[in-house]
């Protein structure tokens, strides 16, 4: 059966469901996008892998990894191989001791999973024929998706959050210590916004960061 790679193309809130998001995932070689609607912990557990954080007590999927890492296991890949009612499913493919074997899991932990792995993303020809829609670069219409929730609207922006105007008054001093302080409370949505505050004063692009 083909498989399709996918990449992370976007992370956004669910224009159904204040309380849950939308991570879209883009074909690498074609134009497709599959939506897939998650909850906020797994949104927040897939950012923070994303913009490289390090909390100060390991994150579920940290601990994962991180137990994975110490009986000399390695995450391959994950595959989304099912699309049932609405419901997307995903396997872990790992290697251990040169054997390949899978471990069910659900999509969005599989996702966050892939990420602090670095490893590819699939799924197969009939679940993007199933659930995959083609955005144009100026489209900014609503789109349904499947998965752990309803429908999202993911439109294509950069990854920068919005700054507050508080932040952007005070010295690069306070911001490293109030970031240093959010952290220490696990508010990362709020330490992304000062981590970019701070890398934008520095001149330095917050995906290079």
């Amino acid at each position: 059966m083909k498989k399709v790679e996918l990449d992370i193309v976007a992370l956004s809130h669910s224009v159904t469901n204040s309380h849950n998001y939308a991570v879209v995932l883009g074909e690498v070689d074609g134009s497709r996008r599959l939506p897939i609607i998650i909850g906020g912990f797994e949104a927040q557990a897939i950012a923070v892998a994303m913009e490289k954080m390090a909390p100060n007590r390991p994150l579920t999927h940290d601990l994962f990894k991180n137990t994975l890492d110490s009986f000399d296991i390695e995450l391959k890949e994950i595959v989304i191989n099912n699309l049932l009612d609405g419901i997307f499913y995903a396997r872990l493919v790992c290697l251990k001791d040169g054997d390949l074997f899978e471990i069910d899991s659900r999509t969005s932990d599989a996702i966050a999973m892939a990420v602090r792995y670095n490893c590819p993303i699939y799924t197969y020809e009939f679940i993007m024929e199933q659930a995959g829609v083609v955005l144009d670069d100026a489209e900014s219409g609503d789109v349904s998706g499947s998965g752990e929730g309803a429908s999202a609207a993911p439109k294509k922006r950069k990854r920068r959050p919005p700054k507050e105007q508080s932040i952007e008054t005070m010295s690069v001093e306070n911001l490293e210590k109030l970031l240093q302080k959010v952290l220490s409370q696990e508010d990362y949505e709020k330490a992304a916004k000062i981590r970019d505050e701070i890398n934008n004063r520095s001149g330095i692009d917050p995906a290079d960061s």
